[in-house]
């Protein structure tokens, strides 16, 4: 039986390569099982036996455990509109002191431009449009932040809406020590981890690259 948990951002981790299956929407990096799409994390345990067990008659090998496979939904029924029912929903918007997930767009001298995708944990059926301010994108030490050590295009990052902004953009914040980069692509098109507040480094080529990172929950 297959049951939502929660929903996924591409990078985050799922659970150890020993407990789970990967299935779609999902790889494995050093033994653990990582979201690759945003969505709807859904688990299915494995089918039980039809019919009577045979008794064994003699000593046989155990037969290995089959392990629950974990998947990653593209679609979800909030982001299309609907409910369970069919029914239309109303649209969620992006309001103040929300916890917004988006993908930086374009890098400024002054700002961020990113597409916003989910909020708390609804995946929006279109893109909103947030600007992080190089004013917000640290609580301290504001004067020596630059907007490309931060953020590049491409990247996954956790925000706080902080102001509805103008007609075209929301103000996103990223100071707090939770708050930042959660998902990054190297240079060389390689997912990175995070080794620093403020640095990821490309599995691959060992290379680093700065950015405003996010602390883990």
């Amino acid at each position: 039986m297959a049951q939502t948990i929660s929903v996924a951002v591409p990078g985050q981790l799922l659970g150890a390569a020993s407990e789970y299956l990967p299935g779609p929407g999902t790889h494995i990096h050093d033994s653990k099982l990582f979201a690759s799409i945003l969505g709807p994390i859904k688990t299915t345990s494995p089918p039980k036996p039809a019919g009577p067990q045979k008794r064994l008659t003699k000593i046989t090998p155990a037969a290995p455990a089959v392990l629950p496979t974990v998947s990653i939904e593209r679609d979800i029924s909030v982001g299309s509109g609907l409910d369970g029912s069919g029914k239309s929903k109303a649209e969620i918007l992006p309001e103040v002191n929300s916890t917004v997930l988006c993908r930086v767009t374009r890098i400024q001298p002054r700002q961020a431009s990113v597409a916003i995708l989910v909020v708390g944990e609804t995946v929006l059926d279109g893109e909103w449009q947030g600007l992080i301010r190089v004013q917000d994108v640290r609580a301290t030490e504001k004067d020596k932040v630059k907007i490309f050590e931060s953020f590049r295009p491409g990247d996954i990052v956790r925000a706080v809406v902080i102001s509805l902004g103008d007609q075209s953009n929301y103000y996103l914040s990223t100071a707090s020590n939770n708050l930042g980069v959660i998902m990054a692509t190297s240079e060389a098109g390689n997912s990175m981890y995070p080794v620093s507040w403020k640095e990821y480094r490309d599995p691959e080529t060992g290379a680093s690259e700065s950015r405003k990172v996010a602390k883990p929950f």
